[in-house]
């Protein structure tokens, strides 16, 4: 247990900080030239992760009640998007959520639905859902070189290890300024 621990706490750690079939997506390039699909035409998406080990997306989406309100005990709901295969949706498994991507969140204002979370696999960093001051959307933000930012994807650079233990050699952060739609991405080495 406490490997299976690791593994995942090594291969995610800064996971905090993520289409109607396969071919009908844009590709997005990680730092390093890979080619990644850009998750489209998907409802409340907030973020999503991606690795080197396939092109398959962890997709985080804000998860609403039926009187359309931010829910308190589940603010986000986490799946994956199977590129590789056949482009279809599934849920997280009970040790990818406990140990690699799940997330634990905290209600900040109860009254304006404001929320803050962050990874299993890794605690240090804090990501805030908050409604954006200039279009009134929630909106994931966090520090990002120094600044605040809105968080947009993540993506996660594996070399070599094992499958208990592979190397993450660094984690790329991609975030907006509020006011500017410029990309800036903060590498993180872990």
């Amino acid at each position: 247990m406490i490997l299976l621990k690791t593994y995942f706490k090594h291969t995610f750690l800064f996971t905090l900080l993520f289409l109607a079939s396969i071919g009908l997506y844009s590709q997005t390039k990680a730092k390093d030239g890979k080619e990644f699909p850009t998750p489209k035409d998907i409802k409340n998406l907030l973020f999503y992760v991606q690795r080197t080990n396939n092109i398959n997306t962890l997709i985080y989406q804000l998860n609403y009640t039926d009187k359309n309100e931010l829910n308190e005990k589940e603010p986000l709901k986490i799946n994956w998007k199977n590129y590789n295969t056949d482009g279809s949706t599934e849920s997280l498994n009970a040790i990818q959520k406990k140990y690699a991507y799940g997330i634990e969140t905290h209600v900040l204002d109860s009254v304006k639905k404001t929320f803050y979370f962050n990874f299993v696999s890794y605690k240090k960093k804090q990501i805030f859902i908050i409604k954006s001051p200039i279009d009134n959307k929630y909106e994931a933000f966090a520090t990002i070189n120094n600044k605040l930012m809105t968080v947009t994807r993540i993506y996660i650079h594996i070399e070599g290890g094992a499958f208990w233990t592979p190397k993450i050699k660094y984690i790329d952060v991609f975030g907006k300024l509020p006011t500017k739609n410029e990309e800036v991405v903060e590498r993180v080495i872990p």
